[in-house]
């Protein structure tokens, strides 16, 4: 994780508040977590970029490796038990309601269902792709070829063959981050045991400058201070670059 409030006392520091204005706490925690996912959502980018290049031995060099390792903090796997649905046929398959086993899903891993004394993955399918198996005898869905389809915005499993129980291994979000304070004097101080919920960055402790730099810029469009955006954006783009060559 990354201290919330070591990056707020960084942010304040290099806005230089006292002349160029000062970010409140409920505008830096909007830009926190605006830069949280903005980090986030970029691993699932670069990772896709750097697996289709050739890697290092070295695993602490090895940007797969390294993007994994930062991805793995929110993978999870949830048990979901089947309720009864309709396909676009109007017969009753089971349904497995992922929206309410994992609120937090960003993505789906895998979808995995017990077998003769295993577990098996479940292949992922279009409906389009569905209505095609189904047109053949050796194609159609079974209890040995079982698939799936989303639907209702990736809330729900419509499974095809025979499953009382599934587990989906899933990438959730990020908590959101929330800097809580106490005003003491004319001073905004932490409170961490605040009733409003105080939560550090979940990302990987590594992310700390790419943080500060991404807040700052975003500080810098509310404080009209382009030189403040510019600074920022540039130190991104160079830490990009480095991470890419």
């Amino acid at each position: 994780m990354v201290n919330i409030d070591t990056v707020y006392q960084r942010v304040l520091a290099l806005a230089n508040k006292e002349q160029r204005g000062y970010i409140t706490p409920q505008e830096f925690n909007l830009f926190a977590n605006q830069a949280q996912m903005d980090i986030f959502e970029q691993y699932f980018y670069d990772l896709n970029q750097f697996m289709r290049v050739p890697g290092n031995d070295t695993n602490h060099a090895d940007m797969v490796e390294m993007l994994e390792e930062k991805i793995n903090i929110f993978e999870k796997e949830t048990s979901i038990s089947s309720g009864i649905g309709q396909d676009g046929f109007g017969n009753q398959i089971p349904v497995f309601n992922l929206a309410a086993n994992a609120p937090n899903l960003y993505r789906t891993s895998q979808v995995r269902v017990y077998r003769d004394g295993g577990w098996r993955v479940v292949e992922k399918v279009t409906k389009k792709q569905l209505r095609l198996m189904k047109g053949g005898p050796l194609t159609a869905p079974s209890k040995y070829r079982p698939v799936y389809t989303m639907r209702d915005k990736n809330n729900l499993i419509e499974f095809y063959h025979d499953a009382s129980t599934i587990v989906v291994d899933y990438i959730r979000r990020p908590k959101k981050a929330n800097w809580t304070y106490v005003v003491v004097g004319e001073k905004a101080l932490v409170n961490p045991d605040s009733a409003a919920g105080y939560q550090d960055f979940e990302l990987h402790a590594s992310e700390e400058t790419k943080l500060v730099v991404k807040i700052l810029a975003l500080a810098g469009i509310t404080l009209k201070d382009p030189n403040l955006y510019q600074i920022a954006a540039t130190e991104d783009s160079k830490n990009i670059q480095q991470e890419k060559q």
